[in-house]
This record gives structure tokens, sequence and C-alpha cells, in this order.
């Protein structure tokens, strides 16, 4: 998270040489394939549509007062179309391209909407007055936080910001009918000032309910406050509501196959890779046994998975493994880079937004991990292997205007989204993914990540660089699931339904390998073994047979970091 503590009384606002600079790709868009609402800047969420207005006017700016480069700056909307209102004020810190959007909405007439029946209660409404939410009132600078006050049956979506004490105009921004939105919580802290009266803070927001399924819609607005918030915390602005169900600004599947090609990542596996990935059909067809609990004997599965148990749920009742000869199994475990493709799935986010491409890589095999405890670099044997790894990263794309917006890097258990400007780019506008060696987390830089206890320099160590071992996903790609498209667009691998585990369940020795490691620690940096055991991620103890794509949390779910 972003923080900045600027002391109100005693802040130093200075002028910065520029103000943040817009950001575009590197690469202009392409003309997209024609049909639907995908990329025409507009979407209707039943009785309001919204447009995505980029274009600002400079409010106020805050600065820290420690002469760092690390300033916010609250902004106006601007070029606001005719018949469409203001919804909130947007903020960002200016150490970063000025690419943030807010919606504007307006409500849907007769014109606009075939089965729209006048109602007593207007969709959108003016406010009836603000309440100040927090002020710095000095000769230096004066700047004034207004939180409109929406009538019974209406919710405040946005902030207004000023640098006059007198109360905004009521004709500034509209508050939305409840019924069209839905609860927000606090995302992103941006912003925290601290005076002696009190703590102002400022924070991005997201829907509560995030995921393939949900409705809500980020207006782009922010909330702030004189309290102390934790992340996740529900709060009184809130964001927009879809009730179209035909999700109309989502792409069709002409226009998923050219944001797949126009986007499509290369992903660069480590130099010292021994464990590559492969296609699933190659995993199968050489050599890979299905397992069940009361058969020690495994069987063979059919190259597109046709055999293996599908639906249900995973009961641990069958696992995949590699096959018993040594020469089969270590050819196994090597993958077949050549064979590999990305498999993808296309959904809906933020309420049809955006659209999220997730893009699965299978290795037939994880392998041990490297321990970094202080100066000390432990490879080790066995710890950290487990058949049958599924790894993936996500492109977050909008609908307004088919623009890569950012893209999630899942690294294990966790992840992080990385905003477009701070992606690396091989060609035009396709993003370079780095795949850790060994574990294959996904990375937007190369170097080394540390996965444990950073500030002590303990965890296991994933090391990412480039390498002529590629895979090009623009072209090496097959869509497995885009649900949204309805019955029959997509038709889904078997091996997709199978819900089980891609590897047998591994217990790790790791207790009498970590007391080795404790006895090479010079003193002055030896932990307990139990202590040694909390800075190390759980995963290094052992692992359950991982699930494929279809059980994964973030299959139905956003991204969590």
């Amino acid at each position: 998270m972003f923080g900045c503590e600027c002391f109100c009384w005693d802040t130093v606002l200075e002028s910065f040489p520029s103000d943040p600079l817009p950001y575009s790709l590197p690469s202009p868009l392409p003309q997209w394939p024609q049909g639907g609402g995908f990329g025409h800047g507009r979407m209707s969420l039943g009785e309001i549509q919204v447009m995505k207005v980029d274009k600002f006017e400079k409010v106020w700016r805050c600065t820290n007062l420690n002469g760092k480069s690390l300033g916010f700056t609250f902004y106006k909307p601007l070029e606001i179309p005719d018949g469409f209102s203001c919804l909130g004020y947007y903020c960002q810190p200016n150490d970063r391209p000025l690419r943030g959007h807010v919606l504007v909405a307006r409500e849907t007439t007769s014109q606009t909407r075939p089965d729209f029946h006048a109602l007593e209660s207007p969709a959108l409404i003016k406010p009836v007055s603000y309440s100040l939410i927090w002020s710095m009132d000095s000769h230096d600078e004066c700047v004034y936080f207004w939180l409109p006050n929406p009538p019974t049956g209406y919710k405040t979506v946005g902030v207004v910001v000023t640098t006059s004490p007198d109360e905004p105009e009521v004709d500034e921004v509209r508050c939305v009918r409840i019924d069209l939105t839905e609860v927000c919580e606090t995302s992103e802290l941006l912003l925290t000032i601290k005076s002696k009266k009190n703590c102002f803070q400022v924070w991005k927001t997201e829907p509560c309910d995030r995921g393939m399924l949900a409705s809500g819609v980020p207006v782009g607005t922010f909330f702030c406050g004189t309290a102390y918030f934790d992340s996740e915390q529900v709060v009184d602005v809130v964001c927009l509501k879809n009730l179209d169900s035909s999700l109309h600004v989502m792409p069709n599947l002409n226009q998923v196959h050219a944001l797949i090609e126009h986007y499509g990542p290369t992903v660069y596996f480590h130099p010292d890779e021994i464990y590559m990935p492969s296609s699933v059909p190659w995993f199968f067809k050489n050599g890979a046994l299905l397992y069940t609990a009361d058969n020690a004997k495994g069987k063979a599965i059919d190259y597109d998975g046709s055999n293996l148990p599908c639906g249900e749920c995973n009961d641990s009742a069958f696992w995949i493994d590699l096959p018993i000869d040594e020469d089969a199994r270590s050819n196994l475990k090597k993958g077949n880079i050549e064979s590999a493709e990305l498999y993808v799935h296309v959904k809906p986010a933020l309420g049809g937004a955006f659209t999220d491409i997730a893009m699965w890589v299978f290795c037939p095999f994880n392998g041990p991990a490297t321990l970094k405890v202080a100066l000390m670099n432990i490879e080790m044997s066995k710890i950290g292997e487990h058949v049958g790894d599924w790894e993936h990263f996500t492109l977050r794309v909008s609908n307004f205007t088919g623009e890569l917006w950012s893209v999630f890097f899942s690294e294990h258990s966790g992840g992080n989204w990385v905003d477009a400007f701070n992606l690396e780019f091989i060609k035009d506008n396709k993003p370079i993914v780095y795949s850790s060696r060994h574990g294959h987390a996904s990375y937007p830089h190369p170097g080394t990540y540390l996965q444990g206890s950073s500030k002590l320099g303990i965890g296991v160590r994933n090391d990412a660089a480039k390498s002529n071992n590629i895979v090009d996903s623009s072209f090496r790609y097959k869509i497995v699931a885009a649900e949204y498209l309805g019955d029959g667009v997509i038709t889904e691998p078997c091996w997709l339904q199978y819900m089980r585990e891609w590897g047998p369940t591994v217990v790790y020795d790791s207790r009498s390998e970590i007391e080795k490691i404790i006895d090479l620690l010079p003193i002055f940096v030896r932990f307990s073994v139990e202590n040694l055991f909390e800075l190390f991620p759980t995963e290094l103890y052992g692992e359950e047979g991982p699930t494929g794509p279809k059980e994964k949390d973030n299959w139905l779910g956003d991204e969590y970091c």
C-alpha cells in the first residue's frame, strides 16, 4: 500500500516540476472486431448509463514534509458529456502517471432503454446539502473535503474537494438510489494527514463482493474521514450495481481472440530451470497415472482426460502421480516446453466493467525449494517438490476502451496486481511474465523475490530471469472457459472437470532439515526451530496434492493479494 504522512499544520506544499502526465500503452490500440458494446465507451447498468471520464482539473496537492517526491493530488473530472453528472472526485499519488478515471452517470429514458418505466423515485438525485469532513485553512493553503448528504433512500458515491470554505452547489454531484448501489470497503490507503486535533485518511474503495458473478461496479472515487480505518472496512460511500444481466460490454469471442493476440504476454522461464511446462495432453500421453485410495496400481489417463472422474468436489479419493519407472518419471518431470500452451479462462470482473483473462500455466513438476537464511542460500533436495503444478496470471482489460489496465501475478498462495505503467513489455503492448525457478510463480520483473520474512532475510527464494525458454501466450493458448458467452460457445476440456488432486499429498521432514540449517548458522543469527518454522511459508512443510484451475478460489472469485 502507498502511505503518505502529512503533518497538516507544518506541511510543506511544494510545486513539483510538472504534474503527472497521462499514461498510454507503448503502442496504439488496434481496431477491435465489431459486435456488441465492447470498446464503445459507455455501459448500461439498467436504470442508469455510465461513461468513463479521464480528463481532470487539479484542485489540491499535498506533498510530504520530508522532501520525498511522493505527493497526492485531488482532481475534479472535466469534459463531462451533456446529460451526464459527476458522482465524485478523483485522487492519486503524484509518483505515477495520471492514469485513473471516474464514472459519470445519467438516468436512462424511454429513448435509451425500451423497457423503461417512469418511477416515482429517480435513479439519480442532487444531494440535500454537504457535510464538511476535514479542512486545512492557513495563510498558505486552504482545502475542504465535503461529503454529499443524500435524501432518504439514496446513497453517496464520492467526495467533493474545494479550496473555498463555501459549501459546494448541490448541482455539483448526484446521489444514487440505494437499490442501484452496492456496498464498498476500503482497499488501498492513499494518504494519512496527522494533526493535534485528528487524523485524516484517504482510501481507495472497491466493492465488498467481487468476482465473476458479482455486480458491483467501482466508480473510481475515494473515501475519506477523520478516524483510523482498517483495510477491508465497510464505508459510507458506495459503488454502483449492474442490473443489466446481458453484460453487453463484455467482448464476444472474436474480440477475446483479438485481445489475447494483442496483449498475450511472453513467459520467460529461468535459465537454470529444469522443470519446464507442458501441455496437459502431453502429460497424460507420457505416463501420468490416476490413483485411487483403494487401488495402489495407477491407471493410464486418456490424452484428453476423458476417463478422469469429473465433477463433484475434491474428496481426496483420486489423485494423479508420475509413473513408477525412473526413466519415465524423470522424463515427465522435465516437461515439454514445445508442447506448452496457456489455458485461458475469460470472465467478467467488477460488475462487467472489466474483462479478466486468466492464463493458466501447467508444469508436470514443481522443483525443490532454495532457502535463504541470513547470507546463506541452501538448496533443498526434496522440500518444496510436488507433482502437477498449476500457476497463472490474469490480464484485466477495460471494457470501455479495450485497454489493458493491469496484470495479476500469481505467486504461490498470493500475488499482486501491477498497473500497466509498471509492466515490462517485450513488443508493442505485450507484457513480460517471469516464471520463477522451480516454483513457477509469476513476477513482473527479473530478480530475487523472498517468500517469508523479507525483513529478516529468511524465506524461500524465487529467482526470475530471462532465458531462451519462452512461451508466447499471444498465439500458444487455448480458451477453456468463458461462461458468460453462453452454452456451446466454448467446449470445456474433459480434464478441466477433474476436481481432484493433480499430485499426491506430500509431507516433508522439514523439522530435521531445519535443525541442520540452524546448526550451520552463525550464533548471532540463530533461531529456535519453532521460531524458524514460523518465518517460512506453510507450503514448505507439506503439500496437499494441488488441484486444477476450476477448484481454485479465483475461478469464480476475484484475485486476492
